[in-house]
């Protein structure tokens, strides 16, 4: 971790389905000072969009108090939904131009989550080499495996 990110926890969050839709995996790790936490999980039927809004879920749910958080995700959907449209579609009462917004049980849960916490948005490009990321993709994969594919 950077020097500016001491007393922040960092989290890397990643999600796989094999196909998808089909059975899913997410993952995430957390790192606060020396400490590193791996979780992942997965679900039968499910697509790829969900277990990446699951893992930064589930991540955010591991935490056990109000903390200065930065979460990195290769997926744009996630970065992108967060940052930019959320606010929009709840002005709009949770609609988007063609209708309901997707996953919008995943996304409301995301957004009382985030509320609980200072957290900052971080895209990192997928499959490039940063270890963090990689980590979480072998974590997410496994739990696919796990499910009995």
């Amino acid at each position: 971790m950077k020097k500016k990110d001491e007393g922040r926890v960092i989290i890397y969050t990643d999600g796989a389905c094999d196909p998808n839709p089909g059975p899913g995996g997410w993952a995430a790790v957390l790192m606060y000072k020396d400490s590193t936490r791996e979780l992942s999980g997965g679900e039968p039927r499910t697509t790829n969009n969900r277990m990446e809004l699951t893992a930064a879920i589930k991540a955010l749910e591991a935490l056990k108090r109000r903390c200065a958080v930065t979460i990195h995700t290769d997926s744009q959907y996630l970065q992108k939904g967060i940052t930019t449209w959320l606010p929009a579609w709840k002005r709009r009462g949770w609609m988007r131009g063609s209708g309901t917004v997707k996953n919008l049980d995943l996304w409301q849960e995301l957004d009382a989550l985030v509320q609980k916490h200072d957290v900052h948005w971080r895209w990192v490009p997928g499959h490039a080499g940063n270890h963090y990321n990689e980590i979480c993709d072998v974590l997410a994969r496994d739990a696919i495996k796990r499910r009995g594919r």
